[in-house]
């Protein structure tokens, strides 16, 4: 079989279903584009191997409900397609948008009569199925506990978070990865050759052809609306070839690839605080840029600025919380867009300043000590004597206070016997956190006189 995108005219068809109908040449290119057979999908070779899935669903006739989880332009909806075209089953699509619980239970009662009566099997494909909600999910369960349908439901959100645990846990979730630059490529090459699409009538120059491939970002499908657009500005212009300055007039800019309710939320989020983590100045630059274009709240970054100061930096560099505060701050007095200013200088400056997380790991130590149990009796020189009876008790009577003493530092327990000799605060020889090491050492061996 071709490993390519697409095969060549004449591929087999199979069942129905709207996804596959709509090849006319009013269609878009992506759409006209779109995989007929599992083999000619692009990408996902997890997915066409021998003894996967959806080669059982496909070509097994296996009743396997499916969770289509992935980035837009993987091929969610083209999978849908293929069962479509391949199966000998009814196939029945239901909009997460305009169907309501009435329609999915009419959708599941006419599944189930044609089971039934005919013996005949129905794939019912839910696009965006986190859109559906609670009750609606609800509904798809008995179709798809006694399998009266194959369930076959697409989404680009994390489906640990957007969909129900009974409808989770009964069907297989299938993870699409973004394709790579060379898949994205060959969709493009095929789409410039093949019949359904531009049939040879142009050429694409390399960097034309580079450039559009950048601007998909992994997206198969953006990628086809591209080419169509740059096919557009060059027959416009009475051009049969497609050079860089066409393609660049067609496509201005890429759309900023990044959803604020969505995995690209926290991916992105992720990258951006990783890259200041790393010290990347510019890695981050180009992160905080990506989130502030695509409107993420601008009090969201400041936040997590303000969290990475203490947990990334800590005492290698004190400074650090001062400029995140005082940057989440402008944020709130001032708003955006100049709150970008603040938003870029905070981040710089996190960015290149040292780093340790002795602060962190000291708190987490101490964290797990108490958690484990480790919560002896306060010594009694440091209980509270000010109240009546106290002395009685023994209260305070040995502390020593600590001004009194040569360097204001005494020699005394303060940590209660069960934790006497932890040490939780480590610190580094990074940054100012250096000095602070050396003199923790000195004070250290004078609390506890060794």
């Amino acid at each position: 079989m071709d490993d390519g995108l697409f095969a060549a005219p004449g591929a087999p068809t199979g069942g129905g279903g709207s996804l596959s109908a709509n090849t006319t040449a009013s269609a878009p290119l992506a759409v006209r584009m779109r995989p007929r057979t599992l083999d000619e999908l692009v990408g996902q070779p997890q997915l066409r191997e021998p003894g996967s899935p959806l080669r059982q669903l496909i070509e097994d006739q296996r009743s396997l409900s499916l969770l289509l989880w992935g980035p837009p332009g993987t091929g969610k909806t083209t999978i849908a397609s293929i069962v479509s075209r391949q199966t000998d089953r009814r196939f029945v699509e239901v909009s997460a948008v305009s169907a309501g619980v009435k329609e999915v239970r009419a959708a599941i009662e006419s599944a189930r009569h044609e089971l039934v009566q005919g013996g005949r099997e129905t794939v019912l494909f839910v696009d965006e199925v986190h859109r559906f909600s609670k009750a609606q999910q609800d509904a798809l369960l008995p179709g798809v506990e006694n399998r009266w349908v194959t369930l076959v439901a697409a989404t680009t959100e994390n489906p640990f978070f957007s969909v129900i645990s009974p409808l989770l846990s009964r069907s297989l979730l299938l993870r699409l990865e973004s394709l790579d630059d060379d898949d994205v490529r060959r969709v493009v090459d095929q789409a410039l050759a093949d019949e359904r699409g531009l049939a040879g009538r142009f050429t694409l120059t390399e960097e034309a052809a580079t450039h559009l491939v950048r601007l998909a970002g992994g997206d198969a499908r953006r990628s086809l609306t591209y080419l169509e657009a740059a096919a557009g500005a060059a027959a416009g212009r009475g051009l049969e070839e497609i050079d860089l300055e066409t393609a660049e007039t067609a496509v201005d800019q890429a759309a900023v690839r990044y959803d604020r309710q969505g995995d690209q939320h926290y991916d992105v989020t992720s990258a951006f605080i990783k890259s200041v983590r790393g010290s990347d100045a510019d890695a981050a630059m180009h992160y905080l840029t990506r989130m502030m274009e695509a409107g993420e709240d601008p009090r969201f970054i400041a936040r997590r600025l303000v969290v990475l100061a203490s947990e990334d930096i800590g005492l290698a560099d004190p400074s650090a919380l001062t400029t995140a505060v005082a940057a989440a701050q402008a944020v709130q007095l001032i708003g955006m867009p100049e709150a970008a200013f603040n938003l870029a200088h905070a981040t710089i400056a996190l960015a290149v300043a040292p780093k340790s997380n002795a602060v962190t790991t000291a708190l987490a130590e101490a964290s797990a000590d108490v958690r484990a149990g480790k919560i002896g009796p306060v010594p009694a020189h440091l209980r509270d004597a000010h109240y009546s009876g106290a002395k009685k008790l023994g209260h305070g009577s040995t502390y020593t206070y600590s001004h009194d003493e040569p360097f204001g530092i005494a020699e005394q327990q303060y940590a209660p016997d069960v934790v006497a000799d932890a040490r939780y605060y480590r610190p580094k020889e990074i940054g100012a956190e250096s000095a602070i090491k050396e003199r923790w050492e000195r004070v250290r061996r004078l609390i506890r006189g060794r």
